[in-house]
């Protein structure tokens, strides 16, 4: 009993700066316990202009890989299908001269497709903690120091919209620095409301948000970041969460990688993302750890 009262104690610990009425009761109490950073610039580890270019890169080389099954996307978008036809014929070109081959284009699983492009990928397993569930590993490949790594999938909430009942027992839940926050869980009243919202927003074949995160095959394999475990005195931080706005000029085409959908889409803003950047080299097999608070000085 001694035993179980300590890991319930060390779980609590760990998951209570993201559990919503426990940071409703001690909001004014405990400023610290909060992810609080005096200034909205100060929480970037790279450039806003780094994580956007990244992302457009993942996901341009996603959407090249599932062409064959784009085709009522690019109906809509003559100029956009034109692009996209050139970057395939050069990769084609390029695919044979390397391969010696005149076979067709060859198609990759998600997480190949993130190893060719970004040189790694990620998945989740067993974390390396005891007693921790699932972990977020780099699977293959190196990970330089700023780089996007990861990204925290989920509803986003603005402040004062309604996610109580879905935040009870829910360990998944961040808060932005401005009070925003994202349901990451992938289970029960959050996958419901997560899938319900990407489907309300979806406008004909243009998919606004990515709904596979939700289940064991991911179409975008970045995200997992929900998964990535709090650092401890062992195990240090090795990754920062950094908060994203998506401009309004994504390509809407891309849209479809993006595992983020506002909660209420009657207000006009800019999609609030997270995503995971390295504080260091990071090589194949090591877990990914980060801070489940931030304070910035």
């Amino acid at each position: 009993e001694a035993a179980m009262l300590r890991e319930l104690r060390r779980r609590w610990r760990s998951y209570k700066y993201r559990f919503v009425p426990w940071l409703a009761l001690n909001l004014r109490r405990q400023r610290r316990t909060l992810r609080y950073v005096p200034e909205s610039s100060q929480d970037k580890i790279i450039a806003d202009e780094d994580v956007f270019e990244a992302l457009l890169k993942a996901f341009r080389a996603l959407f090249i890989n599932d062409f064959s099954r784009q085709a009522d996307i690019l109906a809509l978008l003559p100029e956009v299908k034109r692009q996209y036809l050139e970057l395939l014929t050069v990769e084609q070109k390029q695919s044979k001269v390397n391969s010696c081959s005149h076979q067709g284009p060859q198609v990759f699983s998600p997480e190949e497709v993130l190893l060719n492009t970004l040189g790694f990928t990620v998945s989740r397993d067993r974390s390396s903690l005891v007693s921790a569930g699932t972990g977020v590993f780099v699977t293959k490949g190196f990970v330089p120091k700023g780089t996007v790594v990861s990204m925290y999938p989920g509803t986003v909430y603005r402040k004062h919209e309604p996610i109580f009942f879905q935040s009870l027992g829910n360990p998944f839940i961040f808060r932005c620095i401005d009070g925003v926050l994202i349901d990451g869980n992938d289970k029960g009243l959050s996958r419901s409301v997560y899938r319900s919202c990407s489907r309300r927003d979806q406008i004909g074949p243009f998919q606004m948000s990515d709904e596979s995160w939700l289940t064991a095959t991911l179409q975008n394999p970045l995200a997992v970041g929900q998964y990535v475990n709090n650092c401890s005195h062992e195990k240090a931080a090795n990754v920062c969460y950094q908060e994203f706005d998506v401009p309004g000029h994504f390509p809407v085409e891309l849209k479809q990688y993006l595992p983020n959908i506002v909660y209420s889409h009657d207000i006009e803003s800019h999609l609030r993302c997270v995503v995971l950047v390295t504080l260091r080299d990071i090589k194949q097999g090591e877990e990914l750890f980060s801070n489940y608070y931030t304070v910035v000085s």
